[in-house]
């Protein structure tokens, strides 16, 4: 569904709602949901036919959340909460590993294929089982998400219990995406119970974000840092990604509003958007370049002038809050900017959803719609998350 933003508020609510539920979610349910063994499908074609039965955990967590995030702020439908059910077994019977971390992917049936030094699976099943606890009302699955967050926690805060990317006494390092991951779980289970525990890890990873990764001398946010946030002036030191910065940013601005507009948090999170946005769009062809260098040398990544679905999802979520709580005219700007950009080029008219990857110019790079990495998250979510900000703006804001 292609629409230009010039049309009014609620024709934009339109936009969004019917996009998720009528064309976004027919898309993966039924098709997505293994009635034999349990758990979601990702990896789909074009037309959503399967392309393999391999299941990644990511998605287990994502999808699941997803419907129960539906259910307890859209509609009370038990076909909702029960594929989010269906999801959070299949994680809690197949995704972990003896030594109580999870693996990343598994077969159809759940046995094991890969694990991966990260903690994102455990991030994404926390969500899932604060989400499904809160719309369930069983308080059993929100105690299984503050027992695995505080894992996590251990994981990354205990030396040496995770292997590290690269080898620490030569050249130390940390990455925004675990910080910033750490904010949406502990914001998942604030929405499904009040924790001091997970309020304070908030504090903490905002708090490390402008410390470690914001850069003033390049007007950006790093994705790789030292420690306690040394510059290294190599490939993986100067990387940029816009729209994990722009997704970082909106969490911040989500947890201003949860703290009545916190007005440093504003200020922050819309710091974030100005220099991932300016750094990020391109010029020449439109829409978010996946990477750049922040001292603006070549990036080496092949992938690096690609447009991909969710960048594009955040930088819609987050231009739009950022102009919801400063009522700011470039913010409004750059929303229809992107929003434009992107509904002319992501979504398929003929089979429904976004196509995942773009080339520069817009076309299409391949028309798999999903993949171990693409599946019922980024698009929803924003879908969502813009439909209800809209109903908070006056009709007369365009």
């Amino acid at each position: 569904m292609s629409v230009q933003i010039s049309m009014n508020i609620d024709e934009l609510i339109r936009v969004y709602r019917d996009g998720l539920l009528h064309d976004t979610l027919p898309f993966w349910i039924p098709r997505s949901v293994d009635r034999k063994h349990g758990g979601f499908f990702s990896a789909l074609d074009r037309d959503g036919s399967l392309l393999h039965t391999d299941k990644s955990v990511w998605i287990q967590g994502r999808f699941s959340w997803m419907l129960a995030t539906l259910y307890s702020t859209v509609e009370e439908r038990d076909d909702w909460l029960d594929l989010s059910r269906h999801g959070v077994d299949f994680i809690e019977n197949h995704c972990f590993d003896s030594d109580g971390r999870m693996f990343f992917w598994v077969t159809r049936e759940g046995k094991p294929l890969r694990k991966r030094r990260y903690v994102f699976s455990e991030i994404f099943a926390v969500m899932a089982f604060a989400a499904y606890g809160k719309a369930s009302r069983d308080s059993a699955w929100t105690q299984k998400a503050l027992a695995l967050f505080q894992k996590i926690h251990t994981y990354l805060k205990t030396p040496g219990l995770l292997e590290p990317k690269v080898i620490p006494k030569t050249r130390p390092m940390k990455g925004l995406a675990m910080t910033m991951s750490l904010i949406s779980a502990a914001q998942a289970l604030q929405d499904a119970m009040a924790d001091p525990f997970s309020r304070q890890v908030v504090d903490d990873c905002v708090a490390e974000i402008e410390r470690d990764f914001l850069k003033p001398e390049f007007r950006c946010v790093l994705e790789n840092v030292g420690p306690k946030g040394e510059f290294y002036d190599t490939l993986d030191g100067r990387l940029v990604n816009p729209g994990h910065s722009i997704e970082a940013a909106w969490f911040i601005l989500d947890e201003a509003r949860r703290r009545n507009n916190d007005a440093r948090l504003i200020k922050l999170g819309t710091t974030i958007i100005d220099w991932s946005y300016e750094i990020g769009w391109d010029h020449e062809f439109g829409g978010l370049l996946y990477f750049r260098d922040a001292r603006n040398l070549p990036p080496t990544e092949y992938w690096h002038d690609m447009k991909f679905w969710w960048p594009h999802n955040e930088a819609i979520i987050g231009t739009l809050m950022a102009y919801q709580l400063t009522n700011n005219a470039k913010y409004l700007d750059w929303y229809k900017q992107v929003h434009d950009w992107a509904y002319a080029h992501f979504p398929d008219s003929v089979h429904g959803e976004w196509f995942g990857y773009l080339h520069r110019d817009g076309s299409i790079s391949t028309r798999v719609k999903g993949t171990m990495w693409k599946g019922p998250f980024h698009l929803p979510r924003m879908q969502l998350y813009c439909w209800k900000m809209l109903e908070t703006l006056p009709k007369s804001g365009q």
